[in-house]
């Protein structure tokens, strides 16, 4: 899942062993997380020159970087040093956004993974210090959808879930709707994200050349966003690469 890499020399190794073993791309982590039971959430994770040489070694892949963030300086640090993708971003400030936006990098909020261990944490023995950070980043969720927003940063569409928690994933579609428009929405859970992971014109969009991946939805999901819950429920039919994985279809 993981491993540490402390100085340039080591970040260079670790990178280049993970792309030698198949990865698609580089996820480090610059500030402390929820999770986590030893960093607090303002942690500044990596040096400048760590992160550089990590998105430098990504690059020569023709692949690239993304960085776990949380705190506005993370932010500013990771994306400055050429970071393509900030995921979470939480605590992000309007400074931040800006720059997101000027770098032409992308940014992935995943506001369902807290409303998620908000309720069900407890029962899955999260600790009183994760739950306590939980509540930091839950707040500031809505906010940082916003500001992006405002600067015209490109929002990417993620959950963060695992586990037994993954059935909660389309619940960011209704948390996102307080703060963007449904057609942002799916437009950031289907070309954004094809764009995040360098499959423009083939994933997320109906044109000439693209992967016949579809979904048939019951209902216009521009105006209820609620026909993404209940586990596909309102999804009669699932369609990947021309095939037919899910076919509930009247004829």
């Amino acid at each position: 899942m993981s491993r540490i890499a402390d100085g340039v020399p080591e970040m260079i190794k670790a990178v280049r062993d993970e792309l030698r073993k198949g990865a698609d791309q580089i996820k480090i982590m610059v500030s402390g997380g929820v999770a986590s039971q030893t960093d607090p959430l303002e942690s500044i994770q990596f040096r400048l020159d760590e992160i550089e040489a990590a998105v430098e070694e990504a690059d020569h892949w023709r692949s690239y970087v993304l960085a776990h963030a949380y705190s506005a300086e993370a932010i500013r640090r990771a994306v400055s040093s050429g970071v393509r993708t900030i995921e979470h971003g939480n605590l992000i400030d309007a400074a931040g956004a800006k720059l997101i936006a000027e770098r032409g990098a992308y940014i992935v909020p995943t506001l369902v993974a807290y409303d998620c261990l908000k309720r069900r944490g407890p029962g899955y023995g999260l600790s009183a210090y994760s739950l306590e950070k939980n509540e930091i980043v839950l707040d500031a969720g809505l906010r940082s959808l916003e500001l992006c927003r405002a600067a015209g940063v490109k929002i990417g569409f993620g959950s963060d879930l695992l586990g037994q928690m993954q059935d909660d994933q389309c619940r960011e579609f209704l948390i996102r709707s307080e703060a963007m428009k449904p057609h942002e929405i799916i437009h950031s859970a289907t070309v954004v994200n094809a764009e995040i992971v360098q499959r423009p014109g083939q994933l997320g969009e109906i044109v000439p050349g693209a992967y016949a991946d579809l979904l048939i939805v019951d209902g216009d999901p521009y105006k209820d966003l609620g026909l993404f819950q209940d586990q596909g429920a309102h999804i009669p039919a699932i369609i990947k690469g021309g095939r037919f994985y899910k076919n509930e279809l009247r004829h």
